[in-house]
């Protein structure tokens, strides 16, 4: 597996896992912008050229929000999340970042389990921030010193 900024080929491998992920996917279009939008950094997992996860962010300033993050369910269990979510803070660090923050449902325990194990802490919570189903999401951040 090889992580990989994301480029005009990953886009439709992208949003099809975005679609096989998500309730309320983002659109091919909304993810190839991302590629134009100078605040964004979007990395891809790729095995035998096929994109198997994903993990998109912006930045503002020195602070980045998550915006998603993926893997297909066939290659799930194997550190894929963990790896990526590690490729973007290491890659943020060196861009000047000095946070990254994300929402989570309340109820995604696997996720919840593997954020707290990179550091992420609890700084809030949105009451009624997913639809379809309607869901609270906690506000994770992970900190570092640049």
């Amino acid at each position: 597996m090889m992580i990989l900024p994301m480029n005009e080929t990953h886009v439709s491998q992208v949003a099809a896992l975005e679609a096989l992920c998500f309730r309320d996917p983002w659109s091919e279009k909304s993810v190839a912008s991302e590629l134009t939008n100078k605040l964004s950094l979007w990395l891809v997992a790729e095995e035998d050229g096929a994109v198997v996860g994903y993990v998109g962010s912006q930045t503002v300033l020195d602070e980045t929000d998550m915006m998603n993050v993926a893997v297909h369910p066939d290659h799930r269990r194997r550190g894929i999340a963990r790896s990526l979510v590690a490729a973007l803070v290491d890659a943020l660090k060196e861009k000047g970042s000095r946070c990254l923050t994300l929402e989570v449902r309340e109820s995604n325990e696997s996720a919840i389990a593997l954020y707290r194990e990179l550091d992420f802490r609890q700084i809030g919570l949105r009451k009624n921030y997913y639809r379809n189903p309607r869901e609270n999401a906690l506000i994770l951040r992970k900190e570092w010193v640049i």
